[in-house]
């Protein structure tokens, strides 16, 4: 049984394929790191996380993805995947600020249900412009993966994120179906 959180939290599999992990990322809201399976409420990430990519090589630049595969509703989700944020050309060893913001940051807002945030890090290859999708919701990260030549992966994290009176739930339809 894997204990790799975005196996636990099916991120892999929902969202992505398996991958190694070959970068380092970190993302903070307001002074506080995100870890894998946090709870953070709409009110703490209304404004863009700070996104740090950790490294020695300016040469080498990431696209950052930031998604909701659980919306509207995690046991309904059919805008699977939202698209919240998408920046590219990000130069390693900077923040996300310092890159090309294609697709401006939404902030979380779940109405029902608890929903995991995905950031999710490609390295690219080269500079390459990369269009903004004509609308947020059905956005496929592995799709555009494939569309821009990206490779899998370098990185990714998730937390979870549920309505700011919302408390427990279940995160799954009852038969276990997406």
């Amino acid at each position: 049984m894997s204990r790799d959180p975005l196996v636990v939290g099916r991120v892999v599999g929902d969202v992505l394929d398996p991958f190694i992990k070959t970068a380092s990322m970190n993302v903070i809201y307001n002074n506080k790191a995100v870890t894998n399976g946090s709870e953070l409420k709409p009110s703490m990430v209304a404004r863009e996380p700070h996104v740090k990519i950790e490294g020695y090589d300016v040469s080498t630049y990431y696209t950052l993805v930031m998604i909701d595969p659980d919306a509207p509703s995690p046991c309904n989700p059919t805008k699977r995947e939202l698209l919240l944020w998408l920046v590219t050309d990000i130069p390693e060893t900077s923040t996300a600020s310092y890159g090309n913001e294609v697709v401006s940051y939404e902030s979380p807002n779940p109405t029902a249900g608890i929903h995991r945030i995905v950031f999710v890090l490609f390295r690219q290859s080269v500079q390459q412009t990369i269009y903004a999708p004509g609308w947020r919701q059905n956005f496929n990260t592995r799709d555009f993966e494939q569309a821009y030549n990206l490779g899998p992966p370098v990185a990714a994290m998730y937390f979870n994120c549920q309505r700011e009176n919302g408390c427990g739930g279940r995160r799954y339809a009852a038969s276990g179906g997406r």
